[in-house]
């Protein structure tokens, strides 16, 4: 079980993905070598739903996908209507509707030869587009995740800053493997001063007396589910604070919960060897998932 369990969907072997405006077949989609991304890392990408006909907070991923070029120098050389038009042409050339999770992928482009300085570079970005059909395993709210501590830390901006979605993850997939070392889904990952900060590869809720916790968000990324939760909270009078905490002020909560793009609010089970009430259906954990799923349909009525 993992935050990103899902249901396998024979439909995505005979999608087409765009790369760089081109549509081509799953089986026969390639990059050069020399891209920037494969040899470096040097790129920025988002994990966007598709639901119901509609790109979810399309515009605050899009926000984030500029302020993430941004941050490490890379021009975007389409606009954010571009952007979602040929999303949407690459949505509709595979006839998908509903339950889609969309990789939008930009690379510094290709080099001429495997340097890490930019002045390397020869030609314009690589944008690709991968959709899939992609449903979230059910069982995962369920079950919950089982989480806890891994050595691995979150960096500062001076080193590289965590607040971008950049290509480059090395430090959260050396977590990944710490985690499952362990026996654990996600890891929970500290910042460089040894308070609690995120996961792995989502955001991170505590709950303890009824009230919600989770970090200053200095050192995780901008979570547009993170930020919708702390949205909710304050709009339904749930507390909800944002603050530095070290682990053990928080190792005896009630409920906890993780959130991402593609699965939203997951209940997390196991706090290391201890069990949570995240996952039944009177946790408060269940009442935030439920205001949650109201706030995608409203969402999508405005739209």
């Amino acid at each position: 079980m993992s935050s990103h369990s899902y249901i396998q969907d024979p439909r995505n072997n005979k999608i087409f993905i765009n790369i760089n405006g081109e549509l081509i077949k799953r089986s026969q989609a390639k990059i050069s070598v020399f891209d920037s991304g494969f040899l470096l890392g040097d790129g920025i990408w988002e994990g966007i739903r598709f639901h119901k006909s509609r790109l979810l907070f399309i515009e605050n991923h899009l926000e984030r996908l500029f302020a993430s070029a941004k941050g490490i120098s890379l021009n975007i050389s389409l606009t954010k209507e571009e952007i979602i038009s040929e999303i949407n042409r690459t949505l509709t050339a595979n006839n998908m509707i509903n339950d889609i999770h969309i990789r939008l992928i930009i690379s510094r482009g290709n080099k001429i030869t495997p340097y890490q300085n930019p002045n390397a570079n020869i030609g314009p970005i690589n944008f690709v587009i991968i959709p899939e059909h992609k449903k979230t395993n059910p069982e995962v709210y369920i079950k919950g995740l089982r989480i806890g501590r891994v050595p691995n830390v979150r960096p500062d901006s001076l080193i590289q800053n965590p607040k971008y979605n950049t290509l480059s993850k090395l430090n959260c997939i050396l977590a990944s493997i710490e985690a499952n070392n362990l026996n654990y889904d996600e890891g929970i990952m500290n910042d460089i001063h040894g308070y609690v900060s995120t996961c792995n590869s989502t955001n991170l809720f505590f709950i303890k007396d009824k009230a919600v916790y989770t970090s200053r968000g200095d050192y995780c990324l901008n979570g547009i589910t993170r930020e919708k939760v702390i949205q909710i909270c304050k709009k339904n009078q749930i507390p909800c604070f944002q603050k530095n905490f070290k682990f053990q002020e928080i190792e005896n909560c009630d409920e906890a919960f993780v959130t991402g793009t593609f699965a939203g609010v997951i209940p997390v089970s196991k706090l290391e060897n201890r069990e949570l009430k995240s996952t039944l259906n009177n946790s408060l954990v269940y009442k935030i998932n439920k205001l949650y799923q109201e706030k995608i349909i409203d969402y999508i009525k405005v739209k």
